[in-house]
């Protein structure tokens, strides 16, 4: 529920409108993926048809969410009650409940499409990725209050709750350039061209050798990015469902560990599943095979391999080392909240400290960051050259 509300701004905790938020149209953009590596045919039918068919399973898994939600908000935190005049409308009677789901359905349902039309808007006509920008909203509308609770907590404490602040501050501020690295970290495999071997050759032999400009295939250590964690969270999560209505005691237990996000057991499972993902999720979105067969029909090869099964297995190899690295870095980003929360901060305030919502704020802040200076670095090209354009006007 806390990782839930924490993408939805608290929306989903809050019973808002925007309460399911974008998580629907995530979940079937991933269901997407995965059906255009079962089903090549799928990939074939361009992007618009895609996104038509991304758009409608988002509706889909809203009409399926959306009861499951109503579900556990009158059950848990808005009951029917008995008490005459207890609602504005008589929702106590088989009419009025039948109104209350098929109007709180229909509003979820527009709240999701609404995020989605947001989104998009954003992608289209601003800058950085819309969807993105708005989980990271959700995820940072939350911090303010978050700080504000783990300093009045240290406060209550006195100078040594302060002294501990501090030292708080101090690793939040390492692990935040920790994962600035994670992200940003890439294997570079260096290539070269024939052409270019070719031209250097003449240049070598009439005149001189010129630098070479660098050229390489980036792969990045956190390929998957965050999928791997909220893929993980997605399983975490089908024991309470399946779970919960069953009376018994060794079925009780699985939940208790289960809705125990900082609990030892939850972590070691999760820390599997991280690992588990990230090697599943890289093999079916990495297309090793094609990435070859591009450099083959481009004149270009790997210096010391040679091209073809030899280039893919290379490939490969230096795939499953960066993998393996980035599993290991994401399953520890992704239990940081936990170990931070045993040393005294506030479960609020944990979330900052790692997992899904420390990856998402830096890797959306990052992006955008890299496409206002490409923007600048456009505004100033075109500046530039029109002043050329001018001058050679003038001159003439």
């Amino acid at each position: 529920m806390q990782v839930l509300s924490s993408f939805t701004g608290g929306a989903f905790t809050h019973a808002s409108v925007l309460a399911l938020g974008i998580m629907p149209y995530i979940s079937a953009s991933i269901v997407i993926q995965l059906m255009e590596i079962l089903f090549p045919s799928l990939k074939r039918e361009g992007r618009k048809k895609i996104n038509y068919l991304t758009k409608w399973l988002t509706i889909g898994l809203c009409l399926i969410q959306a009861p499951a939600y109503i579900a556990a908000l009158t059950t848990q935190f808005l009951p029917f009650s008995d008490i005459p005049k207890a609602y504005l409308l008589d929702i106590t009677s088989s009419q009025g409940k039948l109104f209350f789901w098929l109007m709180s359905i229909l509003l979820l349902t527009t709240g999701t499409l609404f995020s989605m039309w947001l989104g998009e808007n954003i992608s289209n006509k601003g800058i950085g990725n819309g969807i993105s920008l708005i989980i990271m909203i959700g995820i940072i509308v939350r911090f303010p209050e978050s700080i504000v609770m783990e300093i009045l907590n240290r406060m209550e404490v006195g100078h040594v709750g302060l002294f501990l602040l501090f030292f708080e501050f101090i690793i939040w501020f390492f692990i935040i350039l920790f994962c600035i690295f994670v992200i940003q970290s890439v294997r570079k495999i260096p290539l070269q061209y024939v052409k270019y071997i070719q031209a250097k050759y003449i240049q070598n032999y009439y005149f001189s050798i010129k630098p070479s400009i660098r050229q390489y295939i980036p792969l990045s250590v956190l390929t998957v990015g965050v999928m791997p964690i909220i893929l993980a969270h997605a399983i975490m999560l089908l024991p309470v469902i399946l779970f919960t209505h069953i009376r018994n005691e060794e079925f009780k237990q699985i939940v208790e560990i289960f809705q125990d996000l900082y609990g030892v057991w939850y972590n070691i499972v999760f820390v599997f599943l991280i690992i588990s993902f990230t090697f599943f999720y890289t093999t079916i979105t990495i297309p090793v095979n094609k990435m070859a067969d591009d450099l083959k029909t481009n004149g270009a090869y790997i210096p010391g391999v040679n091209p073809g099964q030899d280039t893919i297995d290379y490939i490969d190899n230096i795939l499953d080392q960066i993998t393996f690295l980035g599993a290991i870095l994401l399953a520890i980003i992704a239990v940081l909240p936990a170990i931070v929360v045993r040393i005294g901060v506030t479960k609020g305030f944990s979330l900052f400290y790692g997992g899904t919502s420390l990856l998402i704020i830096i890797g959306v802040v990052l992006d955008i960051s890299q496409q206002i200076n490409a923007y600048l670095l456009n505004i100033h090209y075109d500046g530039m050259m029109q002043g050329k354009r001018s001058l050679i006007t003038k001159n003439k």
